[in-house]
Order: structure tokens, then C-alpha cells, then sequence
């Protein structure tokens, strides 16, 4: 691992409040030096940024890493492809694979999977109830131990109340965050799109936006009774925001976080039955979509994750109510991000705030910052620079994207995991 400088960079680290024109030293892998004026240290190799924004690796808050169990979609490898190329050197892995990641040794095993690759950290969910069925809680001390940084049924929601009552004060006994998926499983069933005129003229089943606000208003109510930690996965609804608002200016343990999709598209994407738009939560109306991005903007949102759920070409070349459910997010993770700096609602700073120490922070690690002696995960990126989304081209295996055709700006550039090298 060679030492290296790079130069004349604007240095960006949300959790110092840096935004600063200068360079970044790493020795040994690590942070050693930042700011204006290093010089030219002998002996170390100078990468010229020229101007580019240098933040820290991004930290994906949730993905769907296709392994253990589904392989053929994507694996640990080939996410970790599409990661280094959308600048995320971290990763929180959801547990509702085949199998779940409801025993200790496949916690470890798929931490072991990401420290294979050389380019990714991940760090798993740990299966809140037994395979993900909502029955019964799994042993969660022991896949606390093994290095869970959370508890989660991933895409399926916790739907007893008395389990989510049981498993939130467990859960904080650990000092650990019950990350729910907030809809209601019997408003939901069967359902394909948002419930309205849309869903209604294509001939989808539909899915009300009260499911969203009813599990939000009732998991609150159960952080209230329980004094447990509580976050809302990928809200995306007017509704559920406002009740989350409430219940931090209660003080409440309740923090949330949102996908792209749900700040950058609306309901319209699916079109005429197209199958790479069908997601879930479901893709809302052009009011909620609004919502969302002034949530992002107001701090109501704590945190923006990729959402990432790879499908294969089978599951989505079906009739629009019997394709699967997901779109890949690595890839486009910070570019989407960025248009809502563009559009002017957001500042920069406050962007990559929430792609890094902020769900650093609620995953429980250190990284997402670019303090001096860390390891030196970075992401340099052109805030500036055009492409365009193209399924098929994407870095990785997983190419059902929402996105496709997309014209985005915002480039990464270069991505290195603990001082080394992974992408450009």
C-alpha cells in the first residue's frame, strides 16, 4: 500500500463542518494530514484532483446484497463493483435472504464476504424474528455479538404489535435500533401501486398511503411505551413524515431515512406498466414526492440510503402486478442525491451529510468521516459532470434500475477503501 497526496481537492467532511479548498495525506491506509498548505512531502505519490469535491466513502444505510441465497442476482463481489463506482465504501446489509441471517455464524459470514472483496465494509442486519416470517424473535444477544448492527425483517414488515413492543425493548437493552419497514401488511397485500387515478386507469391493485402513516403511528407509539429506538425505512409519504417530525420534537428515539426514488421520481415513472419503476414502498404521488424533498431539507429525514434490491431480468418481464418489487440504487446513489443540491434544495454539505456520518452514526461505526488517523475511505467526485443512466451498462449485476435514461450530474471519480485504490 503506497503512500500517497492528493492534491487540490475541496475537501468536504460533514462531520467537522470542512468545506475548504486544500489536500488529503494517507500513510499506511490511513488519514494522516488535511487542509491548505501540505506542501509536497517526499517520497509520496501526488494524485491531482484538480478542484474535484473529496468527501468520505459513502455509507449505504440499507442494501440487498443477493447472497446468501441469491446469487444469481447479485453477490457480495459484483455489489461491491457497483459500489466502488458510486463512491460507497460502506454498506448495511438487510438479513431477508435465503437463508436469514438469524444465526451468528452468517453474520460473520457475510462481514467476512465484504472484507473478501478489498473494497467494501458490511456490516449486516441481524434478522429480527426467525427467516424473516414475523413469528417469532430470533436470538438477537447472540447476532448482536456476532456484529449486527441493527434488527430488521428487511422488506417485510414487523406486523404484530405485541412482537414489535417485545422486540423494541429487547432491542434496547442492546443498545441496538429496530429498523422497520413501515406499511401495513394487510392494507398492502396484493397490492402493486399507490392506491388512486393511476393504479385505478393501468388496472393495478392498489396500496393505500394510510398504510405507511398507520405502522409509523403505531411503532411510534410503541417507542413511547417502551423507550426503545425506533427507524423508518425508505418513508415516503406526507403523512408518516409529519408524524416522524412530532415524534423528534417529543424527544422520541425515532429517526427515519428515504430513497432517491422517493425524492426524485413520482408515481408517473411506472408509465404504461414498466416494471423497473415498481418498487416498495411504492412510487407516490407528485405531493409526496414534494414532502419528501422539504423533509430532506428540514432534518426530518435523518439519513438518505440506496435502497438497493437487485432482480434479474425474469423477475421483472412479467405482467406489472406479478413482477417483482425493487430497483438497483448503488450506482446511482450520489448522483440522484445531487440534483436536489442542484435544484437548490439542499446545500452540498447537507447532502453528503446524510450519505455518510449520519447513517454512521445510526449503524453504530466510525466511518463516514475524514478525521486524521482514520482509515482513509474516500470518494472524489465532479459535482458537474453529465451522464446518463443506461440499464445494461451499469457497473455490477443488478441493471433494473428506475432510473434508466435518467440524464444526471455528478460523476465519482475516484473511490479508495482504507488508502487504497478500488475505483477510477
Amino acid at each position: 500500500m503506497s503512500d500517497f497526496l492528493l492534491a487540490d481537492v475541496r475537501l468536504l467532511d460533514p462531520a467537522a463542518g470542512l468545506d475548504q479548498p486544500g489536500d488529503i495525506l494517507v500513510r499506511d491506509g490511513r488519514i494522516a494530514d488535511l487542509g491548505a498548505g501540505l506542501g509536497r512531502p517526499e517520497g509520496v505519490a501526488v494524485i491531482a484532483g484538480g478542484g474535484a469535491v473529496l468527501c468520505p466513502g459513502l455509507v449505504d444505510m440499507r442494501a440487498e446484497l443477493g447472497e446468501p441465497g441469491g446469487a444469481w442476482r447479485e453477490t457480495v463481489a459484483s455489489a461491491a463493483l457497483a459500489a466502488a463506482a458510486g463512491g460507497i465504501t460502506t454498506v448495511a446489509a438487510l438479513p431477508d435472504s435465503q437463508p436469514a441471517l438469524d444465526e451468528p455464524a452468517l453474520v460473520r459470514l457475510l462481514r467476512a464476504r465484504g472484507e473478501e472483496t478489498g473494497s467494501l465494509t458490511v456490516l449486516p442486519f441481524g434478522a429480527l424474528t426467525r427467516g424473516c416470517r414475523g413469528e417469532e424473535m430470533a436470538e438477537l444477544g447472540l447476532l448482536r455479538e456476532a456484529g449486527a448492527v441493527a434488527f430488521t425483517d428487511g422488506a417485510r414488515a414487523i406486523g404484530p404489535a405485541r412482537l414489535m413492543r417485545l422486540a423494541l425493548s429487547y432491542a434496547g437493552m442492546l443498545g441496538a435500533r429496530i429498523v422497520q419497514h413501515p406499511e401495513d401488511p394487510s392494507l398492502a397485500e396484493g397490492g402493486a401501486a399507490t392506491e388512486g387515478e393511476l393504479a385505478t386507469r393501468l388496472g393495478l391493485p392498489g396500496i393505500p398511503t394510510a398504510a405507511e402513516a398507520i405502522m409509523v403511528a403505531r411503532d411510534i407509539a410503541l417507542a413511547r411505551l417502551t423507550g426503545g429506538a425506533v427507524h423508518f425505512a425508505h418513508v415516503s409519504t406526507a403523512s408518516a413524515l409529519t408524524l416522524v417530525r412530532r415524534a423528534k420534537d417529543e424527544g422520541l428515539s425515532v429517526t427515519c431515512d428515504t430513497a432517491p426514488p422517493y425524492f426524485d421520481l413520482n408515481e408517473t415513472a411506472i408509465g404504461d406498466w414498466r416494471t423497473y419503476a415498481k418498487l416498495s414502498p411504492p412510487l407516490r404521488a407528485e405531493a409526496d414526492r414534494q414532502a419528501v424533498a422539504a423533509a430532506l431539507a428540514d432534518g426530518t429525514i435523518d439519513a438518505i440510503a440506496s435502497d438497493h434490491q437487485p432482480r434479474d431480468a425474469d423477475d421483472k418481464r412479467l405482467p406489472f402486478a406479478q413482477a417483482a418489487a425493487g430497483g438497483a440504487g448503488l450506482a446511482t446513489l450520489l448522483a440522484v442525491t445531487l440534483a436536489q443540491v442542484q435544484s437548490g434544495g439542499l446545500t452540498l454539505l447537507r447532502a453528503i451529510e446524510m450519505l455518510t456520518v449520519v447513517p454512521a452514526r445510526l449503524l453504530g461505526t466510525s466511518s463516514g468521516t475524514l478525521s486524521r488517523g482514520t482509515p482513509a475511505d474516500l470518494c472524489l467526485f465532479d459535482p458537474e459532470r453529465a451522464w446518463k443512466v443506461s440499464a445494461g451498462m451499469l457497473p455490477g449485476r443488478a441493471q433494473n434500475t428506475p432510473f434508466d435514461g435518467r440524464a444526471l450530474e455528478g460523476r465519482v471519480l475516484g473511490t479508495w477503501k482504507s488508502g487504497r485504490r478500488v475505483f477510477g
